[in-house]
């Protein structure tokens, strides 16, 4: 009988332990993030699952044992919404305190020189509109933006699928408190359906699960699997 007691003990302690790792990891090292929208494709696409490093950019729990550095601008990030606190966005950092950001005609300058972002940024809209008050406001400020100065201790963020991103244009600049870490690597990528962060019922989840399960082979983008995000 004591034997079992111990035992138990020691098995009861071992997932208390873990359970202390996981919290930590998660909150500090490493979280994990789906993505639920096209806004940032084709850099990630919807479907995919992030790594991302909670310590890249410094906190007081890490300080002096992982290895950080300041925001850099192109860094794809993961922050909490502005206008929803308890959801998780995911874009690419654009603007940095004290840069002047401004779009003409879909052309991004930052401190008044023409940013070359070909390499990631996209625009499926071949129309481009103008920033005019009898213009609907999600069309105006995405092609034409500004000139707008980013506050100290905010940065400015874009959706790199450039026509179709609720961003900084549109909510403004997130404060540094905000950020919580960088997107690192998908390290599963899922083509069929993925949840949109709401909940619904039990049975719509018990369902959305099953559906997963079955499509998990055929609907899984292997070559995306271990893709580092740049």
């Amino acid at each position: 009988m004591e034997n079992r007691r111990f035992w138990m003990r020691e098995y009861v302690e071992a997932l208390l332990i873990a359970g202390i790792f996981l919290g930590f990891s998660n909150t500090f090292l490493v979280k994990t993030f789906y993505i639920p929208s096209g806004s940032m494709e084709n850099t990630l696409l919807i479907g995919d699952h992030l790594f991302v490093n909670r310590f890249i950019y410094g906190t007081t729990a890490t300080e002096g044992v992982a290895p950080s550095r300041d925001l850099r601008r192109g860094d794809v990030v993961i922050f909490r919404s502005l206008e929803k606190p308890t959801t998780d966005l995911v874009k690419r950092c654009i603007g940095l305190p004290g840069d002047k950001i401004e779009i003409v005609e879909k052309r991004l300058f930052v401190n008044d020189q023409e940013v070359d972002d070909d390499t990631f940024t996209q625009h499926k809209d071949p129309r481009t509109f103008p920033n005019k008050k009898f213009i609907r406001r999600q069309e105006r400020l995405r092609d034409n933006f500004g000139p707008f100065q980013v506050p100290d201790e905010h940065y400015f963020f874009l959706g790199d699928n450039r026509d179709h991103s609720y961003d900084s244009r549109f909510w403004g600049a997130v404060p540094r408190h905000y950020i919580k870490g960088r997107a690192l690597m998908v390290y599963w990528s899922y083509g069929g359906e993925t949840p949109d962060g709401q909940w619904h019922s039990w049975g719509h989840k018990i369902g959305q699960i099953g559906r997963t399960a079955t499509g998990f082979f055929s609907r899984t983008r292997w070559d995306r699997t271990m893709h580092l995000v740049r």
